[in-house]
């Protein structure tokens, strides 16, 4: 297949993309009144936001009424219907509350790990003779053991958690198979541990994102396959008639990294310039296939549910999910240009970066549209800063891969920190800022108990920002002068790196500030964990006291 054939093929593709698309507004797939958007939602919440990490001020000021805002006034059988559903929703809460914490407890850990190693490895960049006693803080293998114990520790730990959480309550049954989750969280990480162990004693499989030994990798396998049994139990004991779109996205997450994962780690089977191909399209199906859906899935469920309104287009969510399962497959091919590799694939994989800007424009304009008229909401919700500043960093980051991924920018770009700053903007920008926000949701409904000190949770807020901010804007800066000095024949080698010493001082600073809010993140996790700090007001609130008492004790359950 020649570079024309793809190019027209992939033309024809896009232009039969926009024509569907203008079909889709013509036939109002953008009515916000689509009953599956209100599958989240129980009789008569819409129009009450529910934002269990708001404290009792910042919940009367997400109380406040938005200019053409209706809520529901039920009657007696109405209201009775809502308390049922609300009763039942208590307890999908309380059959998924022990694995959601045991989950989330780990990745806190794992958050913590990944963080100091990060900024160990982040130093050595400007100061290599730092902490060289010992071979397991050489450079090359504590960056090593950061990037492994935030793709397999933290991010996965979390995503799994606040998945087992959501399901129960989008299907509107109790978790079923809770035992085999438990079971695959003790063997992911006991694979984790072993694995980080052979990367600090220099045992590793040299591929970037695959270091682990896939002797060690077989237990990671196990435990996610387990993992996903509660999945497959509980939507067969599913109590609703339509899959709300946030199952789509987790239930495709669970199905592609378990395949993704087993066949990058495949033994005596990839060699060569094709051991190379494989190896970046696992790099970024990981991260396109497992943690964007997962983050994606989470968006589509807390922020509909806080502001107390459904998403804008649901038929757009459809589009995105698609359009993401369809174009992200071969991404990674980007990551070889001007490498030993076919042309055609080359091409193929620049043609769908550029075409990922479809389900990123499906998203961006429904999270828009979802919150216009709301974005006052962002002063009140702790949650919702986290989740919507995380989705728009999910269009930043994409946009930018999609132009990354062109012969002409990545000429620059490529083999620089300017490629690693990207990838912190999608796993940390997006993901990581979406977990937060999920985690500040959940925790209160699975400990019955109000996060103990609200201030700390804007510390975090703030500390994340700020030192991601001069953590990106740095590397981002600095990874393109370098690109600019290594293309200058008239320089030599040296000269780019010496360029880049500033920006990643600034990395560092960055990257200590991040980890200063990670660490108050999780002391505030443990002392909520553990019952410490004033109690404010008692367990999360759905409605206001004025909504009655019976609604506001079942929903403080």
């Amino acid at each position: 297949m020649d570079t024309v054939t793809i190019l027209l093929s992939s033309f024809i593709l896009s232009v039969t993309g926009l024509l569907v698309f203008i079909w889709s507004l013509r036939k109002r797939m953008f009515d916000k009144e689509s009953a599956a958007a209100h599958v989240i939602f129980s009789t008569g919440e819409l129009g009450h936001g529910e934002e269990p990490a708001a404290s009792a001020t910042q919940r009367a000021g997400l109380a406040k009424p938005v200019p053409g805002e209706t809520k529901a006034v039920l009657n007696p059988e109405q209201q009775a219907a809502q308390n049922q559903e609300l009763a039942d929703r208590i307890e999908a809460d309380r059959s998924s509350a022990f694995v959601c914490f045991v989950f989330l407890a780990c990745a806190m850990v794992w958050l913590i790990v990944a963080s100091l190693a990060g900024l160990t490895s982040s130093i050595k960049l400007h100061e290599p003779d730092w902490l060289v006693q010992q071979a397991w803080l050489t450079f090359g293998r504590i960056r090593t053991i950061h990037l492994n114990a935030v793709a397999y520790g933290w991010a996965p730990m979390a995503a799994f958690g606040v998945a087992i959480w959501l399901l129960p309550r989008l299907l509107k049954t109790p978790l079923v198979g809770a035992r085999y989750a438990i079971l695959g969280c003790m063997l992911w990480n006991a694979g984790l541990i072993a694995g980080l162990g052979c990367i600090a004693a220099g045992l590793n499989d040299g591929m970037e994102w695959l270091e682990i030994p896939w002797q060690v990798d077989i237990l990671l396998v196990a435990g996610g396959a387990l993992v996903g049994f509660p999945l497959v139990y509980t939507l067969q004991n599913r109590k609703v008639h339509h899959l709300y779109v946030s199952v789509w996205y987790m239930g495709a997450a669970l199905f592609w990294f378990p395949i993704l994962f087993l066949i990058g780690n495949l033994p005596a089977v990839h060699f060569g310039v094709q051991q190379a191909a494989m190896n970046w399209w696992f790099g970024h199906n990981v991260l396109g296939l497992f943690y964007t859906p997962m983050a994606l899935a989470s968006v589509y469920y807390f922020l509909p549910k806080i502001i107390g309104r459904p998403v804008q287009s649901y038929n757009l969510s459809l589009l995105g999910f698609w359009t993401l399962a369809f174009f992200y497959g071969q991404v990674g091919g980007h990551h070889l240009i001007g490498g030993p590799v076919p042309g055609w694939l080359i091409t193929l994989s620049i043609v769908q970066s550029v075409m990922m800007v479809v389900p990123v424009i499906s998203f961006s304009i429904n999270q828009h549209l979802t919150m216009r008229g709301y974005f006052s909401k962002l002063i009140y919700s702790p949650t919702l800063r986290f989740i919507v500043l995380g989705g728009m960093m999910y269009t930043l980051s994409s946009i930018q891969g999609s132009v990354e991924a062109l012969r002409a920018v990545n000429t620059v770009a490529h083999f620089t920190h300017f490629t690693v700053a990207h990838a912190h903007l999608g796993l940390y920008g997006f993901f990581t800022m979406v977990m937060f926000g999920a985690i500040y949701f959940v925790m209160p409904r699975i400990m019955a108990w109000e996060w103990p000190y609200p201030s700390l949770i804007a510390v975090h807020f703030w500390l994340v920002v700020l030192g991601f901010s001069i953590y990106f804007i740095g590397l981002t800066t600095g990874g393109w002068l370098q690109g600019l000095a290594m293309l200058d024949a008239s320089k030599s080698f040296m000269d780019s790196v010496a360029v880049t010493i500033p920006y990643l001082q600034s990395r560092s600073v960055g990257g200590a500030i991040m980890t200063l809010g990670h660490i108050v993140f999780a002391g505030h996790f443990a002392a909520m964990a553990l019952r410490n700090g004033p109690r404010r007001i008692g367990a999360a609130l759905l409605h206001t006291r004025s909504a009655g008492a019976q609604a506001t004790n079942l929903a403080g359950a």
